[in-house]
């Protein structure tokens, strides 16, 4: 029995739809193989990492590698460098970029397209260009070696791109809604609290967990004004476990990086949701 067009076009779709579906599958096997491979070596006994007899499966099976995270290296300090340097730094940014990003959307005044442009101007030059003048900058006031050192860089560099990203968004918000709550009789501060923020909490999450995922992997600020075990974060003190090409201790090393990715991949996964509306969903909520 032949197929009818509408048939035969329906077919075609599901064909093209089940394609589709299994190429995309496929490609996020492809994309697990490096966090498997890191799996891999952190269950292996030996390093043999550079060596011809690695296995994708390993030969020796052990958890001593993880355990080695928690007792011989301080892994520990230094997730509790890197814990207090972003919850300090999201939070300074937020309290900056927030305010400063309703401005910018919803003032106008002489000079503010050329102010925005040159924010995003200064932002765009890669940050080893501003190394050296941010270290004469902190050394005379005694902030290298510091976890504040590095929470005014982080807050500096990032209350631009949280200005940016949540500026947009406010933009989407129709004006139209503040005026109706002023007619109300609301104030300011209630419009902002009650109506605004409410309506910006996604992009607000959104540049949270963007700052939050830059200070977790950031390194070349770290290495350069930490010195000193005890002041390594994660990034830095991670880099440490196989500084040595031929001597690093692969198997530890890859045992700590998998652990270290496990509270950044659990907040992401909590705010997944709020992440794929902030950067989707305009202002208007019904």
């Amino acid at each position: 029995m032949s197929l009818s067009p509408r048939q035969k076009r329906k077919a075609i779709t599901g064909v093209k739809v089940v394609s589709l579906q299994v190429f995309f599958i496929a490609l996020c096997f492809v994309t697990l193989i490096p966090i498997l491979y890191a799996l891999s070596v952190s269950l292996n006994a030996n390093n043999s990492l550079l060596t011809t007899d690695f296995s994708f499966l390993p030969k020796n099976f052990t958890l001593e590698n993880y355990k080695a995270v928690f007792t011989e290296k301080p892994v520990w300090t230094w997730f509790q460098n890197s814990v207090f340097i972003a919850i300090c730094t999201v939070t300074i940014a937020l309290s900056v970029s927030i305010p400063a990003a309703y401005a910018f959307s919803r003032i106008r005044f002489r000079g503010r397209k050329t102010l925005l442009n040159l924010l995003i101007l200064l932002n765009a030059f890669p940050s080893l260009l501003s190394m050296f003048a941010i270290y004469k900058l902190m050394n005379p006031l005694g902030l290298i070696n510091t976890r504040l050192g590095l929470i005014i860089v982080y807050t500096g560099t990032m209350a631009v791109f949280g200005l940016w990203n949540m500026k947009g968004y406010f933009d989407t918000i129709p004006y139209d809604i503040e005026e109706a709550a002023r007619i109300d009789g609301a104030s300011e501060l209630q419009i902002i609290r009650r109506i605004v923020l409410p309506l910006a909490k996604p992009s607000i999450i959104v540049t949270a967990v963007m700052v939050l995922i830059y200070v977790w992997n950031e390194y070349i600020y770290a290495i350069t004004f930490m010195t000193g075990s005890e002041h390594y974060t994660l990034a830095t003190g991670l880099y440490s476990l196989q500084a040595g090409e031929m001597s690093g201790n692969w198997p530890v090393f890859a045992a700590a990086s998998l652990l270290v990715s496990l509270p950044i991949l659990i907040i992401f996964l909590y705010v997944q949701r709020h992440m794929v509306s902030g950067l989707t969903a305009g202002g208007v909520k019904g």
